[in-house]
């Protein structure tokens, strides 16, 4: 197990691999200098020690396998990880990826439909450093082709973007967005995802200046909401949930290009419904949390009610759940701070199998590690991202310093250097990466940890 004392956050002025983008097809990221040599350093773990007068956090980037920072303005509160065809568990360098994400610009004219890739991601390590060649002009040559390239294709939205969830139905890659306005909407992502593949249909797509439009929309909501999840065992069937504690299932009808709601929403809730997840294994199976401090097990082949539930799962409003993908675990995460992880074949007795209290505010984000059914990261208003291995035990560890002793055997690592983290997810085809976002940005990292 790697020891979090081999984090520490990066300073505001530290310069790390980073990219800026804006309105234009591609701009770069580029990787900068460290810290100030010669100072003393010393290990420093959130939620146990407190900063003393003059001292400076500064990120020790031996703990990472791959660090890359990058803007696209507006700040996006949510997004999601298209899959590609670059292959399954990838760890060859250089890596790549697609994301989609929608944001919240100050003014409802300003928001942006975002698909963007990342590639020619290399680690913070380089390879081969033993070969590596001592004259200045082949450090820089290499440099320049280890240089990150992000590209953005935007398309305007009207009204910020709450929550984006993606889905491939056939052929076609699919975005489901709750926004600001209240409405739920499905756009097709392929004029987007040609342009970020292509400098030729990047051009057009630019000159273009097409407006984000819904192949569908649905108003049935009657106000703004967050939980939204497509099926992952029914191609194009969905779920989202509002503020006002209504759920409503969506049915694919033949074609692809429109959806069959209820009428009768699924309704046991009697507050906001802030996170929904269909089941992994069974395809007529969803959980939901709530503010109303429940969660709540639900088939869409009963009658409108819930069919499990958790009374009082946390001791406020439960934000956020992940479904285990392959063991019979919920892991939810509230503003109290706490993670929970219940066991489904014991949820009835309303009691967790496991609870960490190591974030110091609510939590923000939960994902359980696709892989490794015994590691999830989660993170917090408290701007850190945690790490952790529910099969470490308190007898793996050894010895440990003080300071570390207070923690939880199963804490694996500590990330921290983003500010007002919203969400993160797991790569599901890149082992051990994780990509989070926040007000400053996108973080995309992979620890030693995992």
């Amino acid at each position: 197990m790697a020891a979090p004392d081999e984090n520490t956050l990066p300073r505001e002025d530290e310069e790390v691999e980073e990219m800026e983008a804006s309105d234009s097809d591609e701009d770069g990221m580029e990787e900068e200098g460290q810290g100030e040599e010669g100072a003393e350093t010393k290990v420093f773990v959130p939620g146990v020690e407190q900063l003393q007068p003059g001292e400076e956090l500064e990120m020790d980037r031996s703990a990472y396998r791959v660090y890359h920072e990058c803007q696209t303005g507006a700040p996006c509160l949510s997004f999601d990880v298209l899959r590609d065809a670059e292959g399954e568990g990838r760890e060859t360098f250089p890596l790549s990826m697609l994301l989609c994400s929608g944001t919240q610009a100050d003014t409802a004219l300003s928001n942006r439909l975002i698909v963007m890739r990342m590639h020619n991601l290399y680690g913070t390590e380089k390879e081969n450093e033993e070969e590596e060649s001592s004259d200045e002009s082949d450090e820089d040559e290499d440099d320049v082709e280890k240089k990150p390239q992000m590209e953005l294709a935007m398309m305007p939205h009207y009204g910020g973007i709450n929550r984006v969830r993606v889905t491939q139905n056939g052929e076609q890659s699919l975005a489901a967005v709750w926004c600001e306005k209240g409405q739920v909407e499905i756009f097709d992502l392929r004029s987007q995802l040609e342009a970020v593949h292509s400098s030729t249909a990047m051009a057009a797509f630019i000159k273009q200046n097409k407006e984000a439009t819904p192949m569908f929309s649905f108003s049935g909501h009657m106000t703004e909401g967050f939980a939204i999840d497509w099926s992952p065992k029914v191609p194009g069937r969905l779920v989202s949930g509002d503020c006002k504690k209504n759920i409503h299932v969506w049915e694919p009808r033949e074609g692809g290009t429109s959806w069959q709601i209820d009428q009768r929403p699924f309704s046991s809730h009697t507050k906001s419904v802030e996170d929904l997840q269909w089941s992994p294994n069974e395809a007529t199976v969803f959980a939901s949390c709530s503010v109303d401090q429940s969660i709540r097990i639900w088939d869409i082949r009963a009658p409108p009610k819930s069919m499990l539930s958790a009374n009082e799962a946390h001791s406020s409003d439960v934000n956020v759940i992940s479904w285990n993908r392959t063991e019979p675990f919920l892991l939810s995460g509230g503003d109290d701070g706490l993670l929970k992880v219940w066991d489904l074949r014991q949820f009835q007795s309303g009691h967790a199998v496991a609870s960490f209290k190591q974030h110091s505010a609510p939590i923000t984000s939960v994902e359980w590690n696709p892989v490794d059914s015994s590691v999830f990261a989660a993170a917090g208003a408290d701007d850190v991202i945690s790490q952790w291995d529910l099969s470490v035990e308190s007898s793996d560890v050894g010895e440990q310093a003080d300071s570390l002793k207070k923690l939880p055997p199963q804490l694996l690592f500590l990330h921290q250097g983003q500010t007002e983290v919203k969400e993160l997810h797991w790569h599901p085809q890149i082992q051990g990466t994780l990509v989070s976002t926040a007000l400053s940005g996108f973080n995309v990292f992979r620890t030693i940890s995992v």
